[in-house]
């Protein structure tokens, strides 16, 4: 399971989004836009899809990507990005879990102007989502979704196939975060022995798996292995299990409304050790739930901080400027790229005034898997397997009420 875009950065996301726009406005007597001026719709509205938990525990994470595309959608009818139509957004709450994330695929792909699909959160959700979409050729784009099997197959270190080509991510993938998170724990943290608890959902093996591989790479020992529920509560027999291996480190892989709690209960128990956990962690929510003995806590997030990078602030100012409730979250500019990506890709299907259909959506994957743009999180571009050319990862450690950036990088083996 993340932040970013200068004024002309946006301009060169949009390019291909702009082509047409100066014959593409009428005049308006009213209603129109601040120039005086509004955007052609006469053939109809485009629905842009979206997959998420907008309700529950993780309601941070999701919302965040849900305003953030929100923001481009909204942007791009702005600037009469696609000649003749409006694009609407169409939000459905996945509550985190498989099940409704294929009722919510299954809904926005009944429908014949849907041209694609921002979302899911969850990488197990996504395994639900892929087929359903692809049977309809619908594009899908996940900002979030780091499990390497979903573009590269199970067999995806020695021999990767992609599984579903109408599935692309704009993040990058756990067996760059894992490793790139066990060089920081052994190597600059100095932890040796380290326990390792998941949460028994995809993401978190997954993520755990690639970390202990790098971690024992490093010269680690793994002290302890244990499994909780997503939905427990009380931790105090998995702590229990580990408090006697005595590790200097806990590896979490799971999200925070898990690991939060865990973290609390571990040190109340006496076990004062930093936790450590991948992108699904990294939100203020951890730390509410973990309390204030969660300072030092660490985590990895794909992509940097949006307010570290220079090709952000456009997004950001853009985000402010429209009031939304929630803040854009871990994934919020990783959305807003996605998005503009999809609506980059439909403007180059639809020039020269073609008119949609179904049909289009052949053209329309092509033209995706083509997309190079710099996005809010800098370079924006897809390789042959649907995932993201931009490899950026971040360290990130609990300072007070929030998760404050150590370092950035890519995974240098």
């Amino acid at each position: 399971m993340q932040k970013k875009v200068a004024t002309a950065a946006v301009l060169a996301a949009g390019a291909l989004l702009l082509a047409s726009c100066s014959t593409n406005k009428q005049e308006a007597g009213s209603g129109g836009n601040s120039g005086g001026q509004s955007c052609d719709t006469s053939k109809g509205t485009l629905v842009v899809g979206f997959v998420a938990p907008l309700t529950g525990e993780l309601t941070a994470l999701g919302q965040g990507m849900k305003n953030s595309t929100d923001l481009a959608v909204s942007q791009a009818n702005e600037k009469c990005a696609v000649p003749g139509y409006k694009l609407v957004l169409d939000a459905q709450d996945d509550e985190k879990t498989p099940e409704k994330g294929g009722q919510a695929a299954t809904k926005l792909a009944s429908d014949p102007n849907t041209i694609g699909v921002i979302g899911p959160l969850n990488s197990s959700v996504a395994q639900v989502i892929q087929p359903i979409l692809a049977a309809k050729k619908i594009v899908q784009i996940s900002p979030a979704n780091t499990n390497p099997t979903l573009t590269r197959g199970e067999n995806y270190g020695t021999a990767p196939k992609r599984p579903f080509e109408t599935y692309f991510r704009t993040c990058a993938t756990d067996d760059l975060q894992g490793p790139y998170a066990a060089n920081y724990l052994v190597k600059d943290a100095g932890k040796k022995n380290i326990a390792v608890v998941t949460d028994g959902k995809t993401y978190g093996e997954g993520l755990a798996g690639e970390f202990i591989k790098q971690a024992e790479k490093n010269g680690a020992k793994i002290v302890a292995r244990e499994k909780v529920g997503e939905k427990d509560t009380d931790f105090s027999g998995v702590i229990a299990k580990l408090k006697p291996s005595n590790p200097d480190a806990v590896y979490y892989g799971g999200e925070y409304g898990a690991a939060g709690p865990f973290s609390k209960q571990l040190k109340d128990a006496g076990v004062k050790v930093p936790l450590m956990g991948g992108d699904g962690i990294v939100d203020k929510t951890y730390v509410q739930l973990a309390g204030a003995q969660a300072e030092g806590d660490l985590a990895t997030s794909v992509g940097a901080p949006a307010e570290s990078l220079s090709e952000a602030k456009a997004f950001i100012d853009a985000y402010k400027a429209k009031n939304y409730k929630d803040p854009y979250s871990a994934y919020g500019s990783l959305s807003y790229d996605a998005a503009n990506a999809l609506i980059g890709g439909l403007a180059k299907t639809l020039e020269g005034g073609k008119a949609w259909s179904e049909s289009m959506r052949a053209d329309l994957l092509k033209n995706v898997g083509a997309y190079k743009q710099n996005g809010a999180n800098g370079e924006m571009g897809f390789d042959q397997y649907g995932d993201s050319t931009n490899k950026l990862l971040t360290v990130y450690q609990v300072k007070g009420p929030d998760f404050a950036p150590l370092k950035s990088g890519k995974f240098e083996g």
